[in-house]
């Protein structure tokens, strides 16, 4: 199993980014999916996250400008960052607990590559 984000990049405060996380691989289910991110020197933290029934959360930092979505046929987990603040770069992780099609149906936790996100002022 393996998870590739993408979407990140350079954006002017105030903007907006899309992030996008797909997960490859043999997979039975896909529960929790989230999004941390890590400012160098500093630990992660998380960001948004989405059960599969649909439960959200936010952190404060973010709440009101983020919004977070899933699409389960094409097993992708999105991040909609708007108003974007210097404050918002980061490195940004996808994270995803996948249950995969072994006779146990075992769930592991699985992190992607990470995709830069640098707001400028």
């Amino acid at each position: 199993v393996q998870l590739q984000a993408s979407g990140g990049g350079l954006v002017q405060a105030g903007g907006s980014l899309r992030l996008s996380c797909v997960v490859y691989g043999p997979i039975f289910s896909i529960d929790r999916m989230a999004w941390y991110r890590q400012v160098a020197g500093e630990q992660r933290e998380l960001v948004s996250e989405i059960t599969s029934g649909g439960t959200i959360n936010y952190s404060d930092s973010v709440k009101g400008r983020f919004t977070i979505s899933r699409d389960n046929a094409k097993n992708t987990v999105y991040l909609q960052m708007n108003s974007l603040k210097p404050e918002d770069t980061a490195v940004y992780y996808c994270n995803a607990d996948v249950v995969v099609p072994t006779p146990g149906r075992y769930e592991y936790h699985y992190w992607g590559q990470g995709t830069l996100v640098t707001v400028s002022s």
